[in-house]
């Protein structure tokens, strides 16, 4: 079963962890189809309709973004909020159109792991942050699924570390 990673992700061309992703994911087309939002709606204008047909054809979707300032990109909300509407994703008998996939976020960050929590800077862990996500998705039937997520991008871009997240990657997305 092929598995749609659709990547939120403002800056790919400068990006290390998510562009490194990327390239993994297309060495495997019969297992991942990558759909990069960004790229596809560089003026931000969702064909919504497109989007729907899209989510359909798939058992398994992967939202991958670089999380910062708490929060996603905005193009993801925008894609959250026109793509899943009233009738197709929710609230009707044609609705729930997402029902039963398997969603996750696959999420890189700056910030270390230890930062998060109680004992941390941040006091909250990321699956507290990310509940809004969770909240969504359940709301709309899917089978939300535990997030994949590689931090210390601020400190640590180095090759080796970076190659390190590949295989730890490819790995949840197998195990959806």
């Amino acid at each position: 079963m092929k598995t749609l990673v659709i990547v939120i992700h403002p800056d790919i061309k400068n990006s290390v962890v998510n562009k490194r992703w990327i390239e993994e994911l297309n060495k495997f087309p019969d297992k991942f189809t990558v759909h990069s939002l960004h790229e596809i709606y560089p003026d931000e204008r969702i064909d919504v309709l497109a989007e729907q047909k899209l989510i359909e054809q798939y058992e398994r979707i992967v939202f991958q973004f670089p999380y910062y300032w708490f929060n996603c990109p905005s193009l993801f909300k925008k894609w959250l909020d026109e793509v899943l509407t009233h009738g197709w994703a929710y609230g009707s008998k044609s609705g729930y159109k997402v029902g039963g996939k398997k969603v996750a976020l696959a999420i890189s960050l700056g910030v270390d792991e230890q930062e998060l929590g109680p004992s941390g800077v941040y006091k909250y862990p990321l699956g507290e942050l990310t509940r809004p996500f969770q909240l969504s998705f359940e709301y709309v039937k899917a089978d939300y699924r535990p997030l994949f997520a590689y931090y210390g991008m601020e400190f640590n871009t180095s090759v080796d570390f970076v190659e390190k997240s590949v295989p730890l990657y490819i790995d949840f997305l197998d195990s959806l």
